[in-house]
């Protein structure tokens, strides 16, 4: 571990009256609700908006009332935290260096498009004792109802997630870009590690990776269906899980919720909002609060790596490319 470069951010995490400085790479749509949930925190200083395109930068900077930056030279040294809502591609490259610089790094989902690349995110973090937080934001909510940890084991959970086509999100295949967050909260609920018992793709004409539907085997013998579609005809989005005392259906679309289990929980969909209706925000400021308390976030790198392993293995056994310059390539 570098002393020098932890000691900078450490010390003003530990007093609470010093602004955390914080930065997001990437000007997209999510980079800019990044920046703006860092925006809206109290005892945070949004420094800079990062993006290739000068323009996006510029835009995005003067919308947000922050610094333009084109790349994250110009970062070095000058925040403590930051958010990396670039094409998961460029992750790696973007955030690695800022990580030895000392920076706490939030990646958006997935944590990476290949597995050596989230390894070396990891390994930066660990390295040099930085806090590393992936985008996988519904576990919040999950965590908020209680379903996670719960001592009963399901049979049977069953993840449908589909919506019209808006050609956002298509630098990764739609399992990496929509079904990984489902994936995600399977670890979460079933114990042990999946096995993929099949798996199917369809696209566009002019597209790739825009539907995958898989079945899986975890390793108490639970029984997992998993679809995601970015080409359907309407949106619908639920999640079914079986257990041997009854069985939660919840609709993220109608925000209802059916618990027939002896077990109450805690409703995401209040009248004011509820976590459901901001997840990110929730994560944002829990990211914050690790930085702050140097505390292990939710989600951790190696959470991030266990999700993008299960989505490649679907998309090996569905014979899907994961990203757009795999599908060029082929």
């Amino acid at each position: 571990m570098k002393t020098g470069y932890v000691s900078r951010t450490m010390t003003r995490a530990a007093n609470s009256t010093a602004p955390l400085r914080a930065a997001v790479i990437g000007a997209g749509v999510f980079g800019r609700f990044h920046a703006a949930k860092y925006k809206a925190l109290e005892g945070v200083e949004l420094v800079g908006i990062v993006d290739r395109s000068s323009d996006a930068a510029k835009a995005a900077a003067k919308d947000l009332g922050c610094e333009p930056f084109v790349d994250t030279y110009g970062l070095l040294g000058q925040i403590d935290m930051v958010t990396v809502a670039t094409p998961a591609v460029g992750h790696a490259s973007a955030v690695v260096k800022l990580l030895e610089d000392g920076a706490d790094a939030y990646v958006e989902k997935p944590i990476a498009a290949t597995l050596p690349d989230a390894d070396r995110i990891i390994a930066a973090a660990r390295n040099y004792g930085r806090v590393l937080q992936v985008g996988h934001q519904e576990r919040f909510v999950f965590a908020h109802m209680g379903i996670i940890g719960r001592k009963v084991a399901p049979q049977r959970i069953e993840c449908h997630r589909a919506g019209p086509w808006s050609g956002r999100g298509t630098d990764v295949n739609v399992a990496l870009d929509l079904m990984v967050h489902d994936i995600d909260l399977v670890h979460q609920i079933a114990p042990g590690e999946g096995v993929v018992v099949s798996a199917t793709t369809r696209s566009r004409p002019d597209s790739y990776g825009d539907e995958v539907s898989a079945e899986l085997v975890m390793g108490n013998d639970c029984r997992v269906s998993l679809f995601a579609s970015r080409i359907a005809e309407a949106r619908k989005r639920f999640m079914r899980i079986v257990y041997p005392d009854g069985e939660v259906f919840i609709d993220f679309v109608a925000r209802t919720i059916l618990n027939s289990t002896p077990e109450p929980l805690t409703s995401i969909f209040a009248s004011d909002g509820g976590v459901a209706s901001d997840p990110l925000g929730y994560a944002v400021g829990d990211f914050v609060r690790c930085v702050r308390e140097r505390a292990t976030p939710l989600i951790t790198g190696e959470d991030g790596r266990k999700a993008l392993a299960t989505t490649l293995t679907i998309l090996k056994a569905a014979g899907s490319p994961a990203t757009r310059d795999e599908a060029l390539a082929a």
